[in-house]
């Protein structure tokens, strides 16, 4: 069985492409969790207007687009450091910060483990509880903070989607401070929950100068490749990752475009709803035509176990043969063979996901 995500990611057209042969206009991409309204077009007719700035050398100091995030925020600029995606943000805690150990909450986004490793630390593992909606006890995670020297904490996690009490996540930064241990709460998918829901220690950061929240911007609008993301920290540890970044890494049409999206106050509630939505239909679509386990959890994706005689590698084959692209999650730590990941989009492709899901199931194990 050949994986789609030999680059370790969904969202990998070029393979789809090549093993499936079908162009892009032909796949159905529910792989990769961005919104699926597109980028606002406001956006799009910026980049084409200032299509010729790309003469100029983008801000170095990304001074525009970061006063806007901090009165977005409610922070001072000093707090926030613009990177080349959340990926380079998280890169960048590991060669600002030169942990010795990592703590990683499994299962999670692969990245935390790649690049600490890369960098040369070493990883402490802590498995998150399936009866616990894969979240390990508290004590476990207060444990791990104290025995590492960074620690990184999906909220909401990937490819999970659960999420942590404001209680729970206030516990955290008071063990990290307590233990001098850099605690990096990752909030790239935050934006796709209700305002109402959306818990954070955003608001109380100047309190914990061992936190660093990332953020990113181009899964909520739409724009993954141009590449852009966000970190908030003490503004002494944003000056230890600056001096880690490589000069001219976020470019000028990014730099544009993070700037315009966030006037976009009518799109960002027409995700929300639609996300919500959707969400409920696809979970409650799976649960009761298929029979099949939708774990708990928020943001803009499902992760789900296969009651079948079938693996998920198996299914995403078939699935891809048809058009859809699934996310195999048996290469994340923590989790089966049997468990998919898919994002929520539209009314309608959420429908072809559904009838494809269908037939796919009664067709039998493979021989």
């Amino acid at each position: 069985m050949v994986y789609i995500e030999k680059f370790g990611h969904g969202g990998d057209l070029l393979t789809a492409r090549q093993l499936f042969g079908k162009d892009s206009a032909q796949l159905l991409d529910f792989s990769a969790n961005i919104n699926p309204l597109g980028p606002p077009p406001r956006v799009m007719e910026l980049i084409k207007e200032q299509l010729e700035s790309i003469v100029h050398y983008p801000d170095p100091a990304h001074r525009v687009l970061k006063q806007k995030l901090a009165e977005k925020h409610s922070v001072s600029p000093e707090q926030i450091l613009i990177g080349n995606g959340a990926a380079e943000c998280i890169a960048l805690t590991i060669l600002g910060l030169q942990p010795e150990t990592v703590g990683v909450i499994y299962p999670c986004f692969s990245e935390y483990e790649q690049l600490a490793r890369a960098f040369g630390a070493c990883i402490k593992p802590l498995f998150g509880r399936e009866e616990n909606d894969f979240k390990p006890d508290r004590s476990e995670i207060l444990q791990l903070i104290a025995n590492t020297d960074l620690v990184f904490v999906g909220h909401p996690n990937n490819p999970t989607g659960v999420t942590y009490s404001k209680e729970e996540l206030v516990e955290m930064a008071g063990q990290a401070e307590k233990t001098n241990t850099y605690l990096i709460i990752d909030e790239a998918f935050i934006d796709f929950l209700p305002i109402e829901t959306q818990i954070m220690l955003l608001k109380d950061l100047k309190r914990w100068k061992q936190v660093i929240l990332v953020r990113s911007m181009t899964k909520f609008y739409a724009i993954p490749g141009l590449r852009l993301g966000y970190m908030v920290a003490n503004p002494n540890l944003i000056l230890k990752l600056q001096a880690k970044q490589v000069n001219w890494s976020v470019n000028q049409m990014a730099l544009l475009a993070g700037e315009a999206v966030l006037d976009e106050k009518v799109y960002e509630e027409a995700t929300i709803t639609l996300i919500q939505g959707q969400r409920s239909y696809v979970k409650l679509a799976i649960e009761e035509k298929l029979g099949w386990k939708v774990f708990p959890g928020q943001a803009n994706f499902l992760l789900v176990r296969i009651k079948a005689d079938i693996t998920a590698a198996e299914l995403q084959w078939r699935m891809g043969h048809k058009g859809i692209l699934i996310r195999s999650c048996a290469m994340y730590p923590g989790l089966s063979d049997q468990d998919f990941r898919i994002a929520i989009r539209t009314e309608e492709e959420n429908q072809c996901l559904i009838q494809a899901l269908i037939e796919v199931s009664k067709e039998g194990k493979p021989s």
